[in-house]
């Protein structure tokens, strides 16, 4: 981050409520932005973050800036901007927050309850890359100590700014059309192989990182997010295995951040079932888990070559990450 510029961590308050705040909200109709005193809303409310505004003085620019910084290196995020506002508010239209997956944040809408609760909806946004307007109206069941006694209304815009990564575990012909298909369509994209020669700059001049080692290493140490797509396409049934070995032992350690989002395994329906089979008994990997993994992975399209394969692979993780039905054949 440029110097001069300070992100805040969210502290704890429990001048407000966020009672509306579910999975998957998405809503434009008038809210409370805070509960009455006393109540049990308001009670819940101390348990919950509010965000603390950093002392910036370059003004809206320096969002804008971040936003840059943050694509750049794939850090995902939130953008909060309050798009109306009708009578006494303690924002002003075009005001903007950008709230990261870490917690930290710059710039404001506003302070107070109202603030407070958009920041735990950008948090929902930066989980399921799905916008949000939201409604607020400053009403009587405002209190002095929440600082919001404006009688207002204000709609906030919170919109996703997110860049999917996508890790691919293989270095072989098919990962090849893979990364160059992914990053075309908006991924960052990292190799991981066990053979140093199929893991260079010049076979993937597109990949933002090249990782060489054990596969079950690798599979247990790189980097793992909810915004991570996991393909895996080594070139054969033991390394396959090796990954999802080391994936499930991650999985299991109850690390809700080391859960990619997408996760899928190149291979025919008999060497699924021979595979998982083999890694249930043997290194007692949990069933449930295994049925996460898409496998064959991609759209049913009929695919033959490794282009086309690599076209199915690539549909199949925007199906996903833009909500689409569950188009997996059965």
């Amino acid at each position: 981050m440029p110097a001069g510029r300070r992100r805040s961590r969210a502290r704890s308050s429990t001048s407000w409520s966020a009672s509306w705040l579910r999975a998957g909200i998405s809503s434009s109709r008038s809210r409370q932005a805070c509960a009455k005193p006393g109540s049990s809303l308001a009670g819940m409310a101390s348990q919950l973050p509010r965000p603390h505004p950093p002392s910036i003085s370059r003004g809206v620019v320096d969002v804008f800036e971040e936003i840059v910084e943050l694509r750049r290196r794939g850090v995902p995020a939130a953008l909060c901007t309050i798009i109306g506002t009708r009578g006494s508010t303690p924002g002003r239209e075009a005001m903007r927050m950008l709230v990261c997956a870490d917690g930290t944040f710059l710039g404001t809408i506003g302070g107070g309850c109202l603030e407070a609760e958009v920041y735990e909806a950008a948090k929902e946004v930066i989980r399921d890359e799905k916008t949000r307007t939201l409604s607020f109206k400053l009403t009587e069941f405002d209190t002095p100590e929440n600082g919001l006694l404006c009688g207002g209304e204000v709609t906030v815009f919170v919109e996703p700014i997110t860049t999917p990564t996508l890790l691919l575990f293989g270095g072989g012909h098919i990962s090849k059309v893979v990364c160059h298909l992914a990053t075309l369509a908006g991924f960052r994209v990292s190799i991981a192989e066990d053979r140093a020669e199929f893991c260079t700059v010049d076979r993937f001049p597109e990949a933002t990182g090249l990782h060489v080692g054990a596969m079950t290493t690798l599979a247990k140490e790189l980097p793992l997010g909810p915004g991570t797509y996991v393909v895996i396409v080594t070139r054969g049934h033991k390394g396959d295995g090796e990954v999802l070995a080391g994936l499930a032992e991650r999985a299991q350690s109850g690390a809700k951040a080391d859960q990619p989002r997408y996760l899928g395994m190149i291979g025919s329906r008999s060497k699924r079932t021979v595979l998982f089979r083999k890694l249930h008994k043997e290194v007692a990997v949990p069933q449930e888990w295994l049925d996460r993994v898409r496998s064959p992975v991609g759209l049913k399209i009929g695919a033959r070559s490794h282009e086309e394969i690599a076209v199915a692979i690539v549909a199949e993780m925007i199906a996903v990450r833009r909500g689409a039905p569950d188009l997996r054949a059965p």
